[in-house]
């Protein structure tokens, strides 16, 4: 189904969104008509919306898109790993540190490029920016499958990270501007377990790939980034037509939900106060000044380098570790599918009962925190195994259960980070930063596991265990700060002297702004 099925709409130009009432219908003309449709829009009458039916039909028409672009996504940046053991490090004469640099030097340019995709992603719109970077992508994937040596797997490396770095900060940002707070963590789970279905899908993909070595004079592992490029490619296109930008031009919504859903997200941070602040959405330097300044995002970022370390560390790694346990490459690539699905029902399971816990005005750090000690309960078993040297089924456990506590806590992290931001524009900037500093962490983890420390990796183990104990450090500390900040503003209340307006432009710092804790 298309946005545009069954109704004859217009597909929105850019200078349709000049204000959330004007995206949902043509352009006007006059000030006159624009007052006119500003009142109309004021009269609907929202009273009889069904909450749940019009949440279903958004679900509907967004995640499984959503999810099937980060799946591709996840799968183009991680599957060096399963080309290296199918014999591209053979076959390009890569030694140990010029294969972890090919895998760090994505994460640099990734993080480059992250703040500006999200401020450009709303400039021109989801359904242009997202298909447009996952072409770039695409291609630069497919073009992979080509390359000669090092220094050509170097530079591909390199811009892939630049294409990429819009999707995922994109579409996490995307899902603020659908979903209240207390929404956003089941469905920030349906979209990121599709990273966990990349890693099955990813060991159960290479491995039939890799039977086409020979095919047009090609070794295996060069079909691999060719076929999953053009995959790449071929799902852009079809983005461009079934994905929906703004709740506001959504053309399966009727124009009283599509007033039910804006309103409701432009009020959602004040709630807790007892007076309604809507929400700034207009663009100014200072909200990304102010974003990439602010304290929080800062103790998120080493909550984020506890999961993403781990994160990058299994998803690059993961193939190697198992095929040094003594398994072939084949039996490696398919060891890895348990482990990839388990992860991704408890990701969603876990971020489903955030979100419960949320609208029964609960925490949602215990949903970070808890899935963070699980990550560390793995990497100590796998690292108790590997010292040992005669245990390769506890090591493997240790990266199972080690995964399981990966994948739920990543989505709760990014979603608790989100919800503490307020202003579209410092949000959209601030979740940039978080996740685009944050994937740093993924530089650091393509160089735990080096070629020298096989088959034990007890640095690579050792390693990620220290970062996963900092993030959990940080995790108690945010959780503390914003309950002794929302106790002050309750205990001090709102100045009489500030507007609404100045409100507003405060955002998260507002006194009537309460953080989820």
């Amino acid at each position: 189904m298309t946005r545009n099925s069954g109704e004859d709409s217009e597909k929105p130009t850019i200078g349709m969104y000049e204000s959330s009432l004007e995206r949902s219908q043509m352009a006007f003309t006059s000030k006159d008509d624009k007052a006119n449709w500003a009142r109309a829009s004021d009269e609907l009458d929202t009273s009889n919306i069904d909450p749940k039916k019009v949440l279903r039909k958004m679900d509907i028409r967004l995640i499984p898109m959503l999810a099937i672009l980060y799946l591709l996504s996840f799968l183009d940046r991680s599957n060096i790993g399963n080309a290296k053991i199918q014999g591209m490090q053979t076959d390009l004469k890569l030694n140990g540190s010029q294969y972890n640099l090919c895998a760090t030097i994505f994460f640099f340019t990734y993080c480059a490029c992250e703040i500006p995709s999200n401020l450009l992603l709303k400039r021109f719109r989801p359904s242009v920016w997202l298909p447009a970077i996952m072409v770039a992508w695409g291609t630069v994937m497919t073009l992979m499958g080509l390359v000669k040596n090092y220094q050509g797997l170097l530079i591909a490396r390199a811009f892939l990270g630049v294409a990429e770095a819009g999707l995922y900060p994109g579409v996490a940002y995307y899902l603020t501007m659908w979903y209240c707070t207390e929404e956003l963590a089941f469905r920030q789970g349906l979209f990121f377990s599709a990273a966990s279905m990349a890693g099955a899908f990813s060991g159960l993909l290479a491995y039939a790939i890799a039977k086409m070595h020979g095919v047009g004079g090609l070794e295996g592992w060069r079909w691999i980034f060719i076929l999953e490029g053009i995959l790449t490619v071929v799902v852009a296109v079809a983005a461009f037509f079934m994905l929906y930008d703004f709740p506001g031009t959504a053309s399966f919504l009727t124009p009283e939900e599509r007033k039910w859903v804006e309103d409701r997200l432009k009020y959602q941070g004040s709630k807790g106060s007892g007076r309604r602040v809507a929400e700034s959405d207009h663009f100014k330097w200072k909200y990304v000044v102010k974003a990439v300044t602010d304290w929080q995002l800062y103790l998120g970022l080493l909550m984020y380098w506890g999961i993403v370390c781990p994160l990058y560390g299994i998803s690059l790694f993961l193939p190697t570790i198992i095929k040094q346990l003594g398994y072939t490459s084949t039996t490696a690539q398919l060891l890895t599918i348990p482990i990839y699905i388990t992860a991704a029902i408890l990701a969603v399971l876990v971020c489903w009962l955030s979100d419960k816990a949320a609208k029964r005005g609960e925490s949602r750090w215990p949903y970070v925190f808890v899935p963070m000690c699980v990550i560390l309960v793995g990497f100590i078993m796998a690292l108790a195994g590997s010292a040992h040297g005669k245990l390769p089924g506890l090591v493997y456990a240790g990266v199972f259960i080690a995964t399981c506590g990966i994948y739920p806590a990543f989505p709760g992290n990014v979603t608790w980070i989100s919800n503490n931001l307020a202003g579209s524009y410092k949000r959209a900037a601030g979740m940039a930063f978080h996740i685009g500093l944050g994937n740093l962490g993924g530089a650091m983890a393509s160089n735990f596991y080096r070629v020298v420390d096989s088959p034990k990796y007890l640095l690579g183990h050792s390693l990620e265990i220290g970062f996963v104990a900092l993030g959990l450090c940080a995790c108690v500390a945010l959780r503390v700060s914003y309950g002794q900040i929302n106790k002050k503003r309750e205990r001090d209340g709102v100045p009489d002297d500030l507007t609404d307006e100045l409100l507003a432009d405060l955002g998260d710092k507002s006194p009537t702004f309460r953080y989820t804790l």
